[in-house]
């Protein structure tokens, strides 16, 4: 990095290769313009892509940290975890012989809830629903209420509709089957990348610290947007408890989630 320059790192954000609505070249147009200078792409499950990422970063000038986020499970407490893994390999052999069933446990799923709509009578656009797939390593439901309506992410009619569906009961209310996150802890270390626990306070996991530090963990993601200052403030706490290095991300979506730009969080100790 220059002399003079502000580090501003944003640790977590999707493209179209997973469940984002921005290519990468989109993405790292806008984090620039927030001031971001180094970016990480955590894709859900995935390491597709990384290499192209990976160039086009280079002949922009622009500091880019390939990485992954891998949609795990605790089975001890039956909630769901994600974990990040930093300074991945393209070729991630572990990491994508682990999540290659996720990836099409979700593709099969959310094609089932696009039957269940469409024989309930509701309007899916179908070419634009496999549009956004094709683009993409899996069909995501964010894929599919694209296709379901032209709504905004954060206004009640999406929020409605989409709680209505697939939360409380909702007639595609389906889930799928996750990896155990100790092995995707292990997964990200086999790959040589650094395994970090993501926004911890989105699922509560703050009681499997100890089994994933025993895996492996070496880092937990305590800027977020779902982190109010009692999650920030209990990231430090563990953090300095397990001897973990903090994190911290905007965990942008595009259009696909609610947070409006890359760098909404962000980290800036060098030291991370």
């Amino acid at each position: 990095m220059q002399p003079g320059r502000e580090f501003r790192a944003d640790l977590h954000a999707h493209t179209t290769l997973s469940d984002g609505s921005d290519s990468f070249l989109e993405l790292m147009g806008k984090a620039r313009v927030q001031g971001v200078t180094h970016l990480a792409v955590t894709n859900h499950d995935t390491t597709v892509g990384l290499d192209a990422i990976r160039q086009q970063a280079a002949e922009h000038g622009f500091s880019v940290v390939c990485g992954v986020e891998v949609s795990a499970w605790d089975s001890a407490a039956k909630r769901r975890v994600h974990l990040l893994g930093l300074g991945m390999p393209a070729d991630a052999p572990a990491v994508r012989d682990l999540c290659s069933g996720t990836l099409e446990r979700r593709t099969t799923n959310t094609a089932w809830q696009m039957r269940q709509l469409l024989d309930a009578g509701y309007d899916v656009d179908v070419d634009y629903a496999a549009q956004l797939a094709g683009q993409s390593t899996g069909f995501y439901k964010q894929h599919l209420m694209a296709a379901l309506t032209d709504a905004d992410f954060s206004s009640s009619e999406y929020q409605f509709l989409y709680k209505t569906l697939f939360k409380g009961g909702g007639i595609v209310q389906r889930d799928i089957e996750y990896v155990d996150m100790c092995d995707a802890v292990a997964a990200i270390a086999a790959d040589g990348g650094l395994p970090v626990l993501a926004h911890p306070g989105q699922f509560d996991n703050y009681e499997a610290l100890p089994a994933l530090v025993d895996a492996g963990l070496v880092g937990i993601e305590k800027y977020h947007p779902d982190h109010d200052y009692r999650d920030t403030q209990m990231c430090e706490e563990f953090a300095a408890r397990y001897s973990l290095f903090c994190t911290g991300g905007s965990d942008y979506h595009g259009r696909f989630g609610k947070v409006p730009y890359p760098g909404y969080r962000f980290i800036v100790d060098q030291a991370f």
